[in-house]
């Protein structure tokens, strides 16, 4: 299950950065939907690495 949420994410961020990269290059400002996917996607980073961060403080107290 770990694998298949990795693959997923690594899909889904790869898609964005290089939409991103390409909207920016064209000068075209980007669909509400890939903003929002972006943040999505930035939130779950973060919430894993607080999550991550506090396993790994407990572990080693």
């Amino acid at each position: 299950m770990t694998a298949f949420a990795a693959l997923t994410y690594g899909f889904l961020a790869s898609f964005i950065l290089s939409a991103a990269s390409r909207n920016n290059k064209l000068q075209r400002p980007h669909p509400p939907m890939l903003i929002y996917v972006g943040y999505v996607l930035c939130g779950l980073s973060l919430g894993a690495s607080v999550i991550l961060g506090v396993v790994a403080v407990r572990h080693f107290a």
